[in-house]
């Protein structure tokens, strides 16, 4: 018996008009976003309404080919331009034939921030008439380290910063004699003396930037009463991205130029992200109310909060919880941890079954949290904070791939997380709904 082979044939042309709906899956993502875009009806676009200079690509279009590509990890604006000649489904959302420049994509990228913002809050308004996002419920809160588009070896310190304006003085005094004296051997070198000299003074001046930057957060921290208080001399500026920080990365054994990403997730059962934001703060003691007032009105009504030990601060959950003189919580119920607890727990921690009834008089704040977390709902409260926000963090770093920002910049750095909270609720809510078509949630 003779060896039989499929016939791949790449010669003969294709007479019957191609469908590239007939290249993908019926239960292809892309067809989700394109068809939640539209349904969303977005009005956030940054387009040119007096029609002059070359055509725009349909802003829907350039939404949609950004949120699939961070979804499916890629984020480089190049990247995704070559990705719209070599993947299908990035070619069927856009159209087959076009192809956006890199920089158009940047830019996209870039000016878009409310458009985004929007989208976040919209697709999760969807994802609640669609039955899969409750209107009351818990969230829980948690930060992560990403990489700033910056390597740390382009920061410097304080101290080093003002070692080298010294530095730059005495060479542009040395410079300035030699053009004085018309010093023969560095004509005879060719030096150009007037443009060595404006090269140190603009470095002086970027370093003098950076001190005064520098000071500015070490005043801040003093007047913060910051337990870690660091030296003057300590603060580091970064010149490719001098909103960035250094932060512990990893196991905190190393540090990277980083942001503090921050994010609260849904505890009923979505795991969609509702909230967040980035920091340039390296832990997250003074995230607490802002990461819980990140989460719009529109998308959750939240009653409860779990958060771990780095967010505990009693001036931040009294705040949030705004108990009366009965001590009843106006407010979401905070149930944050007081202390690091260890992994796992004994057959006798299992068994215990908690305090009860209301905590003595004589606790202190502290002291009551702790309590509060070892009752019954503590404990189940506390849980879902394992089972939601971390996992999401770990989707986002390992299964869709994101560990680095592409963009520079505090506040172009919170575009770009908009972008990717907005892409991983795509394909959360695609998952959830099993992948049907979006008409059919609602029929």
């Amino acid at each position: 018996m003779s060896i039989r082979f499929v016939n791949i044939d790449r010669e003969t042309p294709m007479i019957i008009p191609i469908d590239m709906r007939d290249w993908l899956p019926k239960n292809h993502l892309v067809y989700f976003i394109i068809d939640a875009i539209k349904e969303i009806d977005l009005s956030g676009f940054k387009i040119n309404y007096r029609g002059t200079g070359s055509e725009q690509y349909p802003p829907e279009m350039m939404l949609a080919l950004l949120v699939y590509s961070y979804a499916t990890g890629r984020f480089g604006s190049r990247t995704i331009e070559a990705a719209t000649y070599t993947d299908v489904a990035i070619r069927y959302i856009c159209g087959g034939q076009a192809h956006p420049d890199h920089s158009v994509i940047c830019a996209f990228r870039k000016d878009n921030k409310e458009l985004f913002e929007e989208t976040f809050t919209k697709i999760l308004v969807l994802a609640r008439q669609m039955g899969k996002l409750k209107k009351v419920g818990g969230i829980s809160v948690d930060g992560s380290k990403f990489k700033a588009n910056a390597s740390k070896h382009k920061a410097v310190s304080y101290k080093r910063a003002g070692e080298i304006i010294k530095e730059l003085e005495e060479e542009v005094k040395r410079l300035v004699k030699l053009a004085e004296e018309e010093d023969v051997k560095a004509l005879e070198t060719g030096l150009n003396i007037p443009e060595e000299i404006k090269l140190r003074e603009d470095r002086k001046r970027a370093l003098e930037r950076a001190r005064a930057e520098m000071e500015k957060m070490y005043e801040a921290a003093k007047e913060e009463g910051s337990k870690k208080e660091k030296k003057l001399e300590e603060y580091q500026h970064n010149f490719t991205d001098g909103d960035s920080r250094i932060m512990k990365a990893g196991s905190g054994k190393h540090f990277e130029q980083s942001y503090n990403a921050q994010a609260a997730v849904d505890t009923e059962g979505s795991m969609l992200i509702l909230g967040g934001y980035v920091t340039q703060n390296a832990n997250d003691k003074k995230e607490l109310e802002l990461v819980v007032a990140s989460v719009d009105e529109e998308v959750r009504e939240v009653d409860t909060v779990s958060a771990d030990t780095g967010f505990y601060s009693e001036e931040a959950i009294s705040n949030i919880e705004n108990r009366n003189e009965e001590g009843q919580a106006e407010g979401p119920e905070v149930y944050c941890a007081v202390e690091k607890g260890h992994h796992g727990r004994t057959v006798d921690e299992l068994l215990e079954k908690g305090p009860m009834g209301r905590p003595p008089s004589n606790m202190n704040e502290k002291e009551k949290m702790a309590r509060k977390l070892a009752t019954k709902k503590g404990k189940e409260e506390y849980k879902k904070r394992k089972e939601t926000v971390e996992p999401v963090f770990g989707i986002i770093k390992s299964v869709m791939g994101f560990r680095q920002f592409m963009l520079r910049g505090i506040e172009k750095v919170n575009t770009e997380w908009s972008l990717i909270r907005v892409s991983y609720n795509f394909k959360k809510l695609h998952r959830l709904i099993g992948g049907i078509k979006l008409s059919e949630c609602f029929a």
